[in-house]
């Protein structure tokens, strides 16, 4: 089975995500969207492969925000319909931050910067613990979706919906593919000043980051799982 991971930037490594994917047999592909140079000025023209090619779809997070499309530009119009339209033909889609935002917005939902952000380690309420635990798992957003019609809300914070499912897909609005290796390439592209206004300290985020790593690779793990066999309905 193929799974195709969007790196949306150049910074968005699969982490544990993608690791678990390897482990139960895909064959990974990923496609690069945005690449460094073109990290500042990300519109530009792109064009995204036949969905049908694939078993599985995992957008991950981005730098820019879903609603953005003077920003983005060329590129979000045509990824948001290309989602929706994977996503209605029943290829199993995993939305992460960013692409959990796509989901919201490309389904009917809305995206929008919300009061503040949610940065860091963070527990969640959910209803479905057996598909999405609370966590504590790594927050790094300034934009709230609206979940879309149809869909089913499973999971949120006080501040911000967190999880819902629409069909055979699941979007997320935390990152279970965050890792050391993850947060490091975010701390140098202006993470380090996004947590500093926040009022954190980046050193002390890294270190519990570093405390958790087992534990948050295994949540990441079991997410993966539970995805593929209760909503995507795949079996390696």
């Amino acid at each position: 089975m193929r799974a195709l991971f969007i790196q949306h930037d150049h910074v968005s490594p699969l982490g544990p995500v993608g690791e678990r994917f390897q482990q139960l047999g895909f064959e990974i592909e990923t496609m690069l969207v945005v690449p460094e140079d073109k990290y500042r000025e990300p519109n530009i023209e792109v064009e995204f492969p036949d969905y049908s090619n694939y078993d599985v779809i995992i957008p991950l997070g981005s730098p820019w925000g879903a609603w953005d499309d003077a920003c983005i530009g060329n590129w979000l119009q045509p990824e948001l319909t290309w989602i929706k339209t994977a996503i209605e033909a029943d290829v199993p889609v995993l939305g992460i931050c960013f692409g959990g935002q796509l989901m919201a917005r490309a389904l009917g939902g809305s995206v929008a910067p919300g009061p503040r952000p949610e940065l860091g380690w963070t527990y969640i309420f959910s209803d479905q613990q057996d598909l999405v635990s609370n966590g504590p798992w790594f927050q790094f957003h300034y934009d709230y979706w609206k979940v879309p019609p149809g869909a089913k809300e499973i999971a949120r914070t006080a501040l911000a919906s967190q999880a819902f499912t629409y069909r055979k897909s699941l979007a997320l609005q935390f990152h279970p593919e965050l890792d050391v290796e993850v947060l490091e390439g975010w701390l140098i592209w202006d993470g380090n000043d996004e947590l500093a206004e926040d009022g954190q300290d980046p050193k002390v985020v890294m270190e519990q980051t570093k405390a958790l790593t087992a534990e948050s690779r295994q949540r990441a793990f079991e997410l993966v799982d539970n995805f593929l066999e209760k909503i995507a309905l795949l079996k390696p």
